[in-house]
């Protein structure tokens, strides 16, 4: 079933659409349960809108469960509850008629986007006190489907590591294992949609940061193509690389999302993205590779086990599945690194310009100024990295002449303690770390295509291990018809962190 974005995007029409998907696709647990914390979110729109639940009883509800589950999380940077209220009284919540395809449905902002009227903190110590007058399209956008933000949710200093435990805001823990990561950087959003606290949160991802706290807190992470949504950067960084998206824990909430979200084919010059509504019929080519973009990075025995289980899965699903290598060789992860490196270079400019100081320890981090000086020191090879990067799309296009769909781990462990990628590290160590942790993500980053972590497997010492779908530019259908194959071959929805809603 599926449907156009333009009609889905009518008036009523794709609230019916989803009332009817409410019916046919309900969990028996959501169904029965006193606990909205067990609602996805196109169950709570949908039961929003025909009456039986108010969007004041579901943010009141969200909020009861942010203000206990957090004191053990740390996920939320900034609360804006009376506004939440506000909004969810002012919107006709006793009648079920707020506008939006997911109207009275309670999420939380990351904290590198602004929001009219409210903090934004890049979770860093650089700049205090500082709101933004003007928010990025899709974070309007997002708020026009309805949603009702509570607030900020964590990030690492400017979303540049791969764990969310800044100076400026602390460590924010998995509710797993709260001695663990979440990943980063939209860490705090994943685990407030891991925990029960909202169904869906605000998330973007410039080099995995959608996936890699979604395999860590056993959440659904879908990075979208390039250009599916507003650019995620200035529009003078010469290789786009971050897209808008959300954490969720339901393969129709993220279907929902993307298609609600998704700019029209005109403008986005990528084929329309309908509303994916069942799994997918076609059997897909699916390549294995588990060596990282650099090649000679295998991933740990709990990963690859994970990787291998669930590549044997889809075989039983009438997929072809067999091993393959990344088609590009050693120097991705070197070139990735000096093109992360000239965007923090470009942020601390920009603060020296605006304080007129020094860059300096107090307000940045080590590892935002190891990157700053890793660019000044190797900024003569910059263009050249940047075309080296900029030929990956097509590299990664001739390889899906011969394979559908891309299977491999997300990180290369399981979700790493708490200090393992700490802030305060020296930049050398962390930089090794990272590199040696993210071998996988970047990849889809670089070449624009489209990629989803799905939360289907655990570690021995029950830990949340996601698998990634990586596919061609513009085809985010296969990896939602997939995912919904997945979703019921293997089912997540009973699996539940010790820190729950």
């Amino acid at each position: 079933m599926s449907l156009s974005r333009r009609n889905l995007m009518q008036s009523g029409g794709f609230g019916a659409l989803l009332l009817t998907a409410a019916g046919a696709c309900s969990r028996p647990d959501q169904t029965a349960a006193n606990d909205l914390a067990e609602f996805d979110a196109v169950e709570t729109a949908a039961r929003i809108k025909s009456g039986e639940l108010s969007a004041a009883e579901a943010v009141e509800a969200a909020i009861d469960r942010a203000d206990r589950i957090d004191k053990q999380l740390n996920a939320i940077v900034t609360k804006t509850y009376k506004s939440a209220r506000e909004s969810a009284a002012a919107g006709g919540a006793s009648a079920g008629v707020m506008e939006g395809v997911m109207a009275g449905v309670p999420t939380f902002i990351k904290d590198l986007y602004d929001v009219t009227g409210v903090p934004t903190g890049f979770g860093s110590r650089a700049f205090p006190g500082y709101k933004g007058e003007e928010q990025l399209p899709f974070v309007t956008g997002f708020l026009k489907l309805g949603v009702v933000s509570l607030g900020k949710s964590t990030t690492p200093e400017f979303g540049l590591t791969a764990t969310t435990e800044s100076i400026a805001t602390g460590k924010t823990r998995n509710p797993w294992n709260l001695d663990h990561s979440t990943g980063g950087s939209s860490g705090g959003a994943a685990a407030l949609v891991a925990s029960g606290v909202v169904p869906i949160a605000h998330a973007t991802d410039g080099g995995g940061s959608i996936r890699i706290p979604a395999s860590c807190c056993g959440t659904i992470g879908l990075k979208v193509s390039r250009g599916r949504t507003p650019r995620g950067e200035p529009a003078d960084m010469p290789l786009s690389l971050s897209t808008h998206g959300v954490e969720s824990r339901t393969m129709r909430d993220t279907a929902a999302v993307s298609a609600a979200m998704a700019l029209p084919a005109a403008q986005s010059g990528l084929p329309p993205l309908d509303l994916v509504t069942a799994p997918l019929s076609q059997r897909l080519r699916i390549a294995v590779v588990t060596q990282g973009a650099d090649g000679g990075f295998t991933p740990d025995a709990a990963v690859m086990e994970a990787t291998q289980s669930v590549a044997a899965l889809c075989a039983d699903l009438g997929h072809h599945v067999e091993e393959a290598v990344f088609p590009f060789g050693e120097g991705f992860s070197a070139d990735f690194s000096l093109c992360w490196a000239a965007f923090a270079h470009r942020i601390v400019k920009i603060w020296e310009e605006r304080t007129r100081l020094p860059r300096n320890g107090l307000a940045f981090e080590p590892f935002t100024l190891g990157l700053v000086k890793i660019f000044e020191d190797n900024q003569a090879d910059y263009e050249n990295a940047v075309s080296r990067l900029q030929s990956v799309q097509a590299i990664m296009e001739g390889f899906h002449q011969d394979y559908d769909v891309i299977l491999s781990p997300v990180v290369r462990t399981p979700p790493p303690p708490i200090g393992y990628f700490d802030a305060s590290l020296d930049y050398e160590t962390l930089i090794e770390r990272l590199t040696d942790y993210v071998q996988y993500t970047p990849v889809y980053n670089v070449s624009g295509a489209p990629a989803i972590s799905l939360p289907l497997s655990m570690s021995p010492d029950g830990l949340p291990i996601g698998t990634m779908f990586g596919a061609p530019l513009g085809r985010e259908d296969w990896l939602l018809g997939l995912g919904y194959e997945l979703e019921q071959a293997r089912p997540w929805a009973g699996r539940k962190p010790v820190v729950w809603g």
